[in-house]
């Protein structure tokens, strides 16, 4: 296990954070071609993803997320990057702490899921899982992210294995938050209630939900966790449903000013820390800065 240094925080339940929006489709509107894994632009537009960072910490962002969504060797080998899954994830933070210097921001390392369905419902072995989600924990702790976050699950089994899988490796705090894209159950069938009741056992910084699809659902979600869990609560909903432009590319209807006016009834449902997720541009992350430091 990797000799962490101890962090001088934990989320408290009392408390509110701020984090930031999206990475993808962000980068998307900044160029990133249709089809191109963001991770690829560590390596090839590092200066995109900086600005970036820069943009939510100027609107407001404490926490920014490293662009490694995608970072898993097996995610990576889709863009024949397999091989250099440790030097992206290292790369990634270190351009996490270039935009965050000289501020107390602090990075949380990004971890998605592995894209392959677990056995008996697939055929990716959890032990390969585990192994998976260690090695790119691994560079990211060594690189410097004060906690890791696991994103975007909808299977238990696969969100044990990711935790069981860092915690081999580091003992830096982790977030773990669920997609809730079927109103308010996964696409596995997981509730809130499941999720906080089969997490209960593993210590864990903070749960929560992102992505998913309309803020309603989110809300609800969120709503129904509040009830099963004492652990602070994670919030990065998507900035409503997408819709294709004439390009292809997808927009969300949902303004800055719409998305910050909803940031009161978020916090009074139970969240903590708030940011938003596909679709949250820096203009809505300001806004929703504003309202949670007005709340405060």
């Amino acid at each position: 296990m990797l000799n962490n240094k101890k962090i001088s925080f934990k989320f408290k339940s009392n408390k509110l954070y701020i984090s930031d929006g999206a990475t993808g489709t962000n980068l998307l509107s900044r160029g990133l071609p249709k089809g191109t894994a963001p991770e690829v632009w560590v390596l090839e537009n590092p200066s995109a993803i900086v600005q970036l960072h820069k943009d939510f910490i100027a609107a407001g962002a404490e926490i920014i997320l490293t662009c490694t969504f995608g970072g898993s060797s097996i995610r990576l080998d889709h863009s024949n990057l397999g091989e250099r899954t440790e030097e992206i994830n290292k790369k990634a933070v270190g351009l996490a702490r270039t935009a965050i210097e000289g501020s107390s921001v602090m990075i949380a390392g990004s971890m998605g899921p592995l894209g392959q369905m677990l056995q008996p419902l697939g055929t990716l072995a959890v032990s390969d899982a585990k192994d998976i989600y260690a090695q790119q924990a691994k560079a990211l702790v060594e690189a410097g992210v004060n906690f890791l976050l696991i994103e975007t699950q909808f299977d238990l089994n696969e969100a044990k294995a990711a935790i069981q899988g860092i915690q081999s490796v580091s003992s830096l705090p982790i977030v773990c938050s669920f997609s809730y894209d079927r109103g308010t159950r996964t696409m596995m069938g997981v509730s809130p209630k499941n999720m906080a009741g089969e997490l209960s056992s593993f210590d864990l910084m903070a749960i929560g939900i992102n992505c998913g699809k309309s803020i309603e659902d989110n809300f609800q979600a969120m709503q129904e966790l509040n009830q099963s869990t004492k652990l602070p609560i994670w919030f990065k909903p998507n900035a409503g449903l997408p819709e294709m432009d004439k390009n292809g590319n997808p927009t969300y209807s949902i303004t800055p000013q719409k998305m910050g006016a909803q940031v009161k009834n978020w916090i009074n449902a139970g969240a903590n820390i708030i940011g938003g997720c596909c679709g949250t541009t820096p203009e809505h992350l300001q806004q929703i800065a504003i309202n949670v430091r007005n709340y405060q």
